[in-house]
């Protein structure tokens, strides 16, 4: 018997993303955003998780927990005022795993370029960017 062809031992180490690399992955995705773009983020807080929790995926209507690949919760740039209520979270963007990952298999991207996009996204509608707008984020990013 021959021994493993080098493709198949580069493979048999291999393991999906963790939750602890997704955050790394979103973290250089961010630092990599044109600083403009950054800038309207300050303070934002990523958070990665495998699914939506149940309460979300039933208020954005999903048929599946796979539907939802991110969602921001906070205060866009319309409704933001100068004095901030107390007590008030700071805005957050959850990236979900799994759904990613499942994405990521059926499509003809890079896992980092889908985390780009779905980062820029979720901040971008948040805060009334147009499709047009978001793209040029992302290539700036590239």
């Amino acid at each position: 018997m021959t021994d493993k062809p080098d493709v198949l031992t580069a493979w048999s180490t291999r393991a999906a993303p963790s939750l602890g690399d997704f955050q790394v992955l979103a973290d250089a995705a961010f630092a990599a955003l044109p600083d403009e773009f950054r800038a309207l983020c300050e303070g934002v807080v990523i958070l990665i998780d495998d699914f939506p929790d149940e309460d979300t995926c039933r208020e954005m209507e999903c048929e599946s927990e796979f539907d939802l690949l991110g969602l921001f919760r906070g205060r866009g740039l319309a409704q933001s005022d100068a004095t901030a209520a107390s007590g008030q979270l700071p805005n957050m963007v959850w990236l979900y795993r799994r759904p990613i990952l499942d994405y990521w298999a059926e499509h003809d991207e890079t896992l980092g370029a889908i985390v780009t996009h779905v980062l820029v996204h979720e901040i971008g509608h948040h805060f009334g960017f147009s499709d047009e707008d978001m793209e040029g984020i992302e290539e700036a990013a590239r």
